[in-house]
């Protein structure tokens, strides 16, 4: 028996870009804020620019996964988004549907940090994995106290030593107990407790530099995680 059922997760908010910019975001930038999604075998079910847009992807005995936007003007150069994932999760349904949901807030806020400092700005894109011994209880825990910022809120000036990393400066731009967010002048940092939902501590690296490596930035945090959980 599998644990087949139906969810929905919907988020509303106000982004600091136009309806425009937010398209292109979703669609060919998603780089930048999320994961390069270019690849991926979805359909434009609905495709009214730049106001609604239905990426779905179909697959056996009726599992669905689909993100729906709909956007609207707010002066000032914002929008207004509506966002709905919707599909279906196949075994740990609990589990799959507390981390796809508090995803969506980090993600959704990550994008309205792109749109607000680096919009259209060619990036280079790095995933990371720590390894399995991160998915203990207290593994985010350990991260953020290896990076020393444990007890650092939203909009805190950052200013750390990062071994064999380099020093970071900027600001966090995110913390709550599952997810962190640091940005500086030119890259965003994000990192994910996914030890919540059964899954190793992970990171991405979203690089506007123009001089960003991905292999290097892969293998110098790969090996600061490595640190962080021997």
């Amino acid at each position: 028996m599998t644990d087949d059922r139906k969810f929905e997760i919907v988020f509303d908010t106000e982004l600091p870009g136009t309806p425009e910019r937010v398209w292109e975001a979703v669609t060919k930038g998603t780089p930048g804020w999320m994961f390069p999604t270019d690849q991926w075998p979805d359909v434009k079910t609905v495709e009214e620019y730049p106001q609604h847009l239905v990426s779905r992807m179909d697959g056996p005995d009726g599992w669905f996964n689909q993100l729906e936007h709909v956007l609207e003007p707010v002066d000032g150069g914002r929008a207004r988004l509506h966002y709905v994932h919707s599909g279906i999760f196949a075994d740990n349904w609990d589990q799959q549907y507390d981390g796809a949901s508090k995803h969506t807030e980090f993600y959704l806020h990550t994008l309205g940090q792109y749109l607000k400092h680096f919009d259209g700005q060619p990036v280079i894109f790095t995933d990371i994995q720590g390894p399995a011994e991160s998915q203990t209880t207290d593994g985010f825990v350990r991260l953020k106290k290896v990076l020393g910022v444990e007890g650092a809120s939203q909009g805190d000036a950052l200013d750390v030593e990062v071994d064999g990393v380099g020093r970071l400066s900027g600001q966090v731009d995110f913390s709550n107990e599952n997810f962190l967010g640091l940005r500086t002048a030119d890259t965003m940092y994000r990192f994910f407790g996914r030890n919540a939902f059964g899954a190793p501590v992970g990171m991405t690296v979203h690089d506007f530099s123009g001089s960003g490596d991905s292999a290097a930035t892969a293998s110098a945090w790969g090996a600061f995680l490595q640190k962080v959980y021997t």
